[in-house]
């Protein structure tokens, strides 16, 4: 029985602790964890019953005792720490983006494969069991020949001025906010379900709340809920997109992170000449389709439907899977892929730099306002 792998998570936020739950899941053992400062290390690592806490990450990433790090910082700081960890011979799951600038992504990706070490990214929604049964309709031809993609990307979480993070701040986070937080989600599941790259597009940005609370970390509002402290807003809350892709199909793509109600509805449509596909990330465990003569409702079932939907619906049908099942499977397929195994769809850090090109691609359209192309 080979040995397990030793796994540190730089970065303690709450996605930093899901991915610590799920390496624990998968079999790692997750040996530290490094946050914003050695004193939150250690608390972080206290709480988490983990045995060691690092000063920083760059600590983590050299450290002779670690195969793979996790990289769940604020943005701006993925470039610094993932090269140091792909230097020091680590492989290394990376949260999205990539990096801030496509140039850096591209850098990170041509190290990994030049070292021949696993660099994932998790575009977790690959592996919605019903996401799957959808890629396999399409790609079947079950579907006909595309003629329309339909998306949206909406959730709530940052509706009102007293509303920030560190996302919202450009050095931080990267010059898009809302397109490259949410929107590259929705961009890497319709590629990889359809096999259809978008090559052009042209998108409008809007930011309707444009001051924010000054505060990132810390309550600035009085009793009346008034914000005290604001700062005007260089990111986007919303983005609304008209792409083609490769083979000629119009899409048509809206993000928001202002939409009331909406906590993390990823939605979609693929309109074919023999019929439709939808799915719903609020109701993930159904997959619609549609055809002239009538529509059908299909649920979640391991012992139905295509290899890959059985083989990540591990629960009887009913017993409803979700987001945090979706995360645990990417983390699998990740340690799989370092002891040597493959599985369909393990997103990488090529699709990570891939991810980074459409975003850039967005910022340039958005800026003056033509059709721009999507550079590889």
């Amino acid at each position: 029985m080979s040995k397990p792998l030793r796994a540190a998570v730089i970065g303690t936020g709450f996605i930093g602790r899901v991915h610590v739950r799920s390496a624990r899941l998968a079999g790692a053992e997750v040996v530290g964890v490094a946050a914003s400062s050695p004193e939150r290390s250690a608390e972080a690592a206290k709480s988490m019953d983990i045995p060691r806490s690092f000063a920083s990450g760059l600590e983590a990433a050299r450290d002779k005792d670690v195969d793979v790090i996790h990289i769940c910082t604020p943005n701006a700081l993925h470039m610094e720490v993932a090269k140091a960890a792909l230097e020091a011979g680590k492989h290394v799951v990376c949260e999205k983006p990539l990096a801030t600038s496509l140039q850096d992504a591209r850098v990170l990706s041509d190290l990994a494969k030049s070292k021949g070490l696993i660099g994932t990214v998790p575009f977790i929604n690959r592996y919605h069991p019903m996401v799957r049964e959808a890629r396999s309709r399409v790609q079947s031809d079950e579907t006909g020949k595309l003629y329309l993609i339909q998306g949206s990307y909406l959730q709530d979480w940052l509706m009102q001025a007293g509303d920030t993070n560190w996302r919202v701040d450009a050095s931080a986070g990267g010059k898009s906010r809302a397109f490259a937080d949410i929107g590259s989600h929705l961009c890497d599941v319709l590629e990889w379900i359809t096999g259809e790259r978008f090559t052009s597009l042209i998108a409008t940005l809007g930011t309707p709340i444009a001051q924010r609370s000054a505060a990132a970390s810390r309550v600035a509002f009085q009793a009346s809920g008034e914000v005290k402290e604001t700062k005007s807003v260089d990111t986007e809350d919303v983005a609304c997109l008209i792409l083609r892709t490769d083979r000629g199909t119009l899409a048509t793509l809206t993000v928001s992170q202002v939409s009331a109600g909406r906590k993390n509805r990823l939605w979609f449509e693929l309109d074919g000449a023999q019929q439709s596909v939808m799915f719903d990330l609020e109701s993930p465990e159904q997959l619609w389709i549609g055809r002239r003569e009538g529509t059908t409702l299909l649920m979640r079932d391991p012992s139905q439907y295509s290899s890959e939907q059985k083989r990540l619906a591990w629960l009887p049908a009913g017993h409803a899977q979700g987001w945090g099942d979706c995360f645990e499977a990417f983390v699998r397929d990740s340690y799989a892929a370092i002891r040597g195994q493959s599985h369909v769809g393990l997103p990488t850090f090529a699709d990570g730099a891939r991810s980074m090109s459409i975003v850039e691609a967005v910022l340039r359209s958005s800026a003056n306002n033509q059709w721009t192309a999507i550079n590889d």
